[in-house]
This record gives C-alpha cells, sequence and structure tokens, in this order.
C-alpha cells in the first residue's frame, strides 16, 4: 500500500443524523454475492457479515436482495427479501451482526429491464420497467401500466415493513447502475409521457412514491438511505444530471420524499463531477440538499471495479482531505472489505501494511 501520511482519524468519530447513530463513518458497500441458494441467506452469509461487524465497520449494507416481485433478481443464487424461508435468514443475519456491535440495513432491489427472458428464479416471469426499453434502449416489453407501478411501489413498502419488523437498522433503496428505480431516472429508458415520464422531475415521481410507501410503513424514525448513479452499468459515461442546477431539481423531490441519506455511486471517489469544481457526487449532493452523502467508488484500491481485473492497495490520504473537508459524511468500502474483513481494524490500528490486495478470485469465497 502506498504511504497514508494523512491521519485516519476522521474515519473513526461518530456518526450521529436525524435517524441515524453510527460509531465511525465506515459503511460497508452493497456487493451481490450469489451465495443464498433459493435466495436464502444461510448460516455461512451470515457469519460472512458478523466477521465485518467484528472488525467496527460502522454500518453494512446488504448485497442488493430482491423485493417481492417475480422478476425482482436474475438468480437463484441471489437472496430475496419475502418469504417465510428468506426473512427468517435476514433475521439470523442481523441478529448475528448485532450481536457483534454492528449495524445494518438492507438494501432493497429489483433489477427491472437489465433482466433477460427465461432468467432464474422465475424463468417465466418476464422483465418490467418504465418503458419496456433494455439499457441500449431496445424494446423487449410492454411498459408498465400504472396499476402495475402501483402494485411495485407497495412490494417496495412490504420490504421494508418487514426490514423493520425483523430488527435491521434502516432500509436502502437499490435506485443506481441502470435497475429498475434508476430505469425510470434516466431518459434513455423512460419514454413515458404520463406523470412519471417527462422531464428530470417527472421521472423522479417512480422513487419518490417508493419512499413515501416505505416511510407510511416504518414510520418517522427509521432511516431511508437511497443510492443513485449517474453511470450505467451499460453506459459509464451516462448522465441524469448534466449540471448542478440539473441535480438539484433532479434531488430536491427525492429529499422532500423524505431520503435521510443520499448513498453517491461512483466509479472513483476522486473524480470531479462538474466542471469548474472539486467536489465529486456525494460533495455536491451535500451542498445541495443538506443531507448526510455516503462517498463511495475504489476506497482504498487502485483500479475501480468495472474494470473487470484485480487492484493493488493504495493510499488513504485524498480520501482522508475531502472528509476532513467535510465533502461527504461517510465512506463506503466495497472490494477492499469484500477481501478483508478486517480493513477497517487494519486502518484504525496503522497496520495499512498488512491490507490485502483484491483479485478477481475474491469473489469465488464468502471471506
Amino acid at each position: 500500500m502506498g504511504n497514508t501520511d494523512t491521519s485516519t482519524a476522521p474515519l473513526f468519530t461518530p456518526f450521529t443524523s436525524d435517524r441515524l447513530s453510527l460509531t465511525n463513518r465506515t459503511v460497508m458497500a452493497p456487493m451481490t454475492r450469489r451465495f443464498s441458494p433459493e435466495g436464502v441467506p444461510g448460516e455461512d452469509v451470515a457469519a460472512y457479515y458478523r466477521r465485518r461487524a467484528e472488525n467496527n465497520v460502522g454500518l453494512i449494507v446488504t448485497e442488493g436482495t430482491g423485493i417481492n416481485h417475480p422478476s425482482s433478481v436474475s438468480g437463484s443464487s441471489i437472496p430475496v427479501f419475502y418469504g417465510e424461508k428468506a426473512l427468517n435468514g435476514w433475521a439470523h443475519v442481523v441478529k448475528q451482526v448485532h450481536e457483534a456491535g454492528g449495524k445494518m440495513v438492507p438494501q432493497l432491489w429489483h433489477v427491472g429491464m437489465t433482466r433477460s427472458i427465461g432468467d432464474l428464479p422465475n424463468k417465466d416471469a418476464l422483465p418490467v420497467g418504465p418503458s419496456g426499453l433494455d439499457l441500449s434502449g431496445e424494446k423487449v416489453t410492454e411498459p408498465m401500466t400504472e396499476k402495475e407501478i402501483e402494485e411495485m411501489v407497495e412490494a417496495y413498502a412490504e420490504a421494508a415493513a418487514d426490514a423493520k419488523r425483523i430488527g435491521f437498522d434502516g432500509i436502502e433503496l437499490h435506485g443506481a447502475h441502470g435497475y429498475l428505480i434508476d430505469q425510470f431516472f434516466w431518459e434513455k429508458t423512460n419514454q413515458r409521457t404520463d406523470r412519471y415520464g417527462g422531464d428530470i422531475i417527472g421521472r423522479t415521481r417512480f422513487a419518490v412514491e417508493v419512499i413515501e410507501a416505505c416511510r407510511r410503513e416504518v414510520g418517522p424514525d427509521f432511516p431511508i438511505i437511497l443510492r443513485f448513479s449517474q453511470w450505467k452499468m451499460s453506459d459509464y459515461g451516462a448522465k441524469l444530471a448534466s449540471s448542478p442546477d440539473e441535480l438539484e431539481r433532479f434531488l430536491k423531490p427525492l429529499t422532500e420524499a423524505s431520503v435521510d441519506i443520499f448513498h453517491c455511486s461512483t466509479r472513483r471517489f476522486w473524480e470531479p463531477e462538474f466542471e469548474g469544481s472539486d467536489l465529486n457526487l456525494a460533495g455536491w449532493t451535500k451542498k445541495l440538499t443538506g443531507k448526510p452523502v455516503i462517498s463511495v467508488g475504489s476506497v482504498g484500491l487502485d483500479g475501480e471495479f468495472t474494470s473487470g481485473r484485480g487492484a493493488d492497495t493504495t493510499s488513504l490520504d485524498g480520501l482522508m482531505k475531502r472528509l476532513n473537508n467535510e465533502e461527504f459524511d461517510l465512506v463506503a468500502i466495497g472490494r477492499s472489505l469484500l477481501k478483508d474483513p478486517e480493513w477497517v481494524e487494519k486502518i484504525r490500528n496503522g497496520k495499512a501494511e498488512e491490507l490485502l490486495p483484491y483479485s478477481r478470485d475474491s469473489l469465488k469465497t464468502l471471506y
């Protein structure tokens, strides 16, 4: 690892917002792990998350978990967040995390039009999206009807209610990377002319209804995090907002719908979001909304995850400078924590030389 000359102490100060308190500023980023047969997380998954809690990760965000809809995920070993078996599995996971002193939120997910026709676990379920368009803009299915949208909103709300009931500390809604909520956000995949489409504000309508429905279910004191991104899996250069003014218009209805924390997904946290400022997406989001934000993107590594290769450990100086400047409030760590459950403790104890590099083979194991 490169020399880290700047103190990492800011990472280990407590975080407190209106609805969430954490012992430090570290977050385990959500990362899809295909280790839940028939969608049910088992003891190995519980132990995987518990190890991070034992090593003082401030907040653990689960891998994406499918809401109660036939086409919410694309794979038989991706966990879901409905049904007695899966929810009992998640109740055990969060119990293990709490026993180790950690806090945890599930990431509630629907993959939308990124699902291929015939995908498991429900091979007869067609992919759904605002306009039936895949990420390349090609028509695959019919647009969702207003009734289908209403039912989808309720599926998110049901998952939020279950998350609170079985003991989680909040929820995260996956609205990034070209999945369902983001397909409503993005003009390329949302060609609707009703109230769920049109301009950038109209395209937030679905997410606003999801957030409001979740809030009704969980009450006023339960944290709701929204993850969003500019980039898509199919287009790293995609933009929902091409200027700060446009980003402000996008964020305003989401803020008013009662998002507590924005999780601002970028591939490389150090890259400026707009010309004329060093602020990244999280920095701009905090400036425009006043809400707490999570920054993420190749933290502690010298290569972004979308490169498809491994990555070596690297200095945290740039990250600490931005955190010291209060550009963001929390820092999500992905591949570094996937490979090394002790990453946070090693940083806290000044043992950066013991950090483990990430390799693609790391995906094959629940370390």
